[in-house]
């Protein structure tokens, strides 16, 4: 008892005659990881006022010294995070991790600033950043792991990224452009549903922008083609392609992708045409007479020189007798 009394002692006495600095603070930031802020080296980039600290962290940006540029913006946040200068350091925060590469937490970095400080004076620029970095995802680049170990690419959470944009400022500059690319995002992972959804509502929102309308407008009936030709005995989606084209050559004649729309619009017609003749084969096959021939007759007043023509005018023919013996039954 004595002895661990003594011990005791002596430690107590190494603490009073002995000071000594606490283990550094330990940080953790989202898309960093951990950090310390050893003493001895802090001095240099540690500033007692706010503006002073931000200082820093620009002068550090400037010369690419990105691992000071962070510490010193962190340190705005963390001690005066009400402060005028905060958004500036969220906003260096976000292009050092942009620069090394850590585009989902330079975004989340943006969006902090599109919350929290929403009278900030870099706002339209944050969108614009954000939009670039949902690009590059448009374009291929892989969702990492903790920030860190590239793992997938994936176009749901870049359309999630493009529709953030646009919720953040609807009617902002950039947000036309975000509301398309949530369309083509949509149309690269094959869902072409909500691709039309995302193109529809760009021409509804921006119709006064006529460079916006005129490719939403275009890239919806694109998107309902493509549905169309995935789709086997439902044909509503190649007369939805057929209306967008239709509207669009209609408001945008001089547009150089008439011809195109003209094209895609003989191939719906065709498609409807092959479509309404298989629904014909598959009512004939089941011995549904009656919804047989209205089917073969569609695809005469479709297309009467179609190359289905002459083998549906011979079906009819030889379905009349079946469907009179049955109405007389």
């Amino acid at each position: 008892m004595n002895r661990r009394l003594g011990l005791l002692l002596i430690v107590a006495a190494c603490v009073v005659l002995f000071p000594f600095r606490a283990p550094a603070p330990l940080y953790y930031v989202p898309g960093e990881g951990w950090y310390y802020e050893m003493f001895g080296q802090n001095a240099r980039w540690q500033r007692p006022r706010a503006k002073e600290q931000l200082d820093v962290a620009e002068q550090a940006f400037n010369k690419s010294d990105y691992n000071t540029t962070l510490h010193a913006a962190h340190r705005v946040l963390r001690v005066w995070p009400l402060s005028d200068y905060a958004p500036d350091a969220e906003y260096l925060i976000g292009r050092c991790l942009e620069t090394s590469g850590k585009d989902e937490a330079a975004f989340k970095a943006y969006q902090n600033i599109v919350e929290k400080y929403p009278r900030s004076s870099r706002y339209e620029e944050v969108l614009w950043r954000q939009y670039e970095i949902a690009n590059r995802f448009l374009g291929g680049e892989w969702f990492r792991i903790w920030g860190t170990i590239p793992l997938y690419p994936s176009m749901d959470q870049t359309a999630q990224m493009f529709d953030k944009i646009v919720n953040n400022g609807p009617y902002s500059d950039v947000a036309p452009h975000a509301q398309l690319r949530i369309g083509a995002a949509r149309e690269k992972e094959k869902n072409y549903p909500d691709a039309v959804k995302a193109y529809a509502t760009a021409a509804d929102r921006y119709y006064n922008q006529p460079t916006i309308a005129s490719d939403a407008l275009f890239r919806e009936g694109l998107s309902y083609a493509r549905q169309a030709a995935k789709a086997e005995y439902d044909q509503s989606t190649a007369v939805q392609a057929i209306e967008r084209f239709t509207d669009f050559i209609t408001l945008y004649p001089d547009d150089g992708r008439v011809p195109r729309a003209e094209k895609a619009i003989a191939w719906l017609k065709a498609e409807q045409v092959r479509g309404n003749f298989e629904i014909a084969q598959f009512y004939q096959k089941s011995k549904k007479w009656n919804g047989a021939l209205v089917y073969y007759n569609e695809v005469l007043q479709l297309d009467p020189n179609s190359s289905y023509a002459a083998s549906a005018r011979q079906r009819i023919e030889a379905l009349k007798p079946r469907v009179q013996a049955s109405t007389a039954n």
